[in-house]
């Protein structure tokens, strides 16, 4: 009962090491709430679950910093809306990045890629790579450079593909995608899936139906999204 009352009025915490936690202190320097709203929180929590506290207050700090960020992350994109502003990406995103990798191991030849190589992070991403220079009805993709971000209100977010198929083989010409292994929706961080989100409104205000984003788990996916 001690340990509650101390973290809810912002004092420190004295766990069985004898360490000293300022739990209050360390949720407002992790979340950037105000000290009012995080003894909000914590009066909130279950006692039965206020009480890990005393056993590993630094695990306890850092899951509650967690979930508290990721639930003010889907509350904010909830309701997310972009209008355009008229600024572009120049070319020089493309032509300044410097690629370095090693040839048959994370790095391979392409004839559709934006360059004579592909540097890709995963096995996933050169399975996807190999998928779309295969496919006929594919003219060119590219592999976005980091410098390619979308800001959201959690951070900028960085799709993996831009990619134009022939004109009327499919119904959507343009599409960005983003690859993950799974689409098990368990598996993706609450701010990642947020920015996911916040990806899709991005490009539907400033392409409308002409350029399509989405998530997608393999290259099969990707043309069953592209058929509709």
């Amino acid at each position: 009962k001690r340990l509650k009352s101390n973290a809810l009025s912002g004092g420190t915490t004295i766990a069985p090491s004898n360490a000293r936690y300022d739990v209050v202190g360390k949720l407002i320097a992790s979340t950037g709430l105000t000290r009012r709203t995080i003894i909000r929180i914590l009066r909130g929590i279950d006692r039965d679950v206020f009480e890990l506290l005393k056993f590993n207050p630094e695990e306890f700090i850092l899951s509650a910093g967690r979930i508290i960020n990721d639930e003010e992350a889907t509350a904010i994109v909830e309701h997310i809306k972009y209008d355009t502003t008229g600024e572009t990406y120049g070319i020089d995103i493309f032509t300044d990045a410097r690629l370095r990798g090693t040839l048959d191991r994370n790095v391979v030849e392409t004839d559709k890629h934006l360059y004579d190589h592909l540097l890709f992070d995963s096995t996933v991403e050169k399975n996807f790579a190999d998928e779309l220079e295969a496919d006929d009805d594919v003219v060119f993709y590219a592999k976005l450079p980091s410098g390619f971000l979308i800001s959201t209100p959690i951070g900028n977010y960085n799709p993996d593909w831009a990619i134009v198929f022939r004109e009327g083989a499919v119904k959507h010409i343009y599409f960005v995608a983003e690859t993950k292994g799974s689409m098990d929706t368990m598996q993706l961080r609450l701010i990642e899936s947020a920015k996911i989100h916040c990806a899709r409104e991005h490009f539907k205000a400033i392409a409308g139906s002409t350029v399509r984003y989405d998530v997608v788990n393999n290259y099969d996916e990707l043309l069953r999204k592209v058929m509709r």
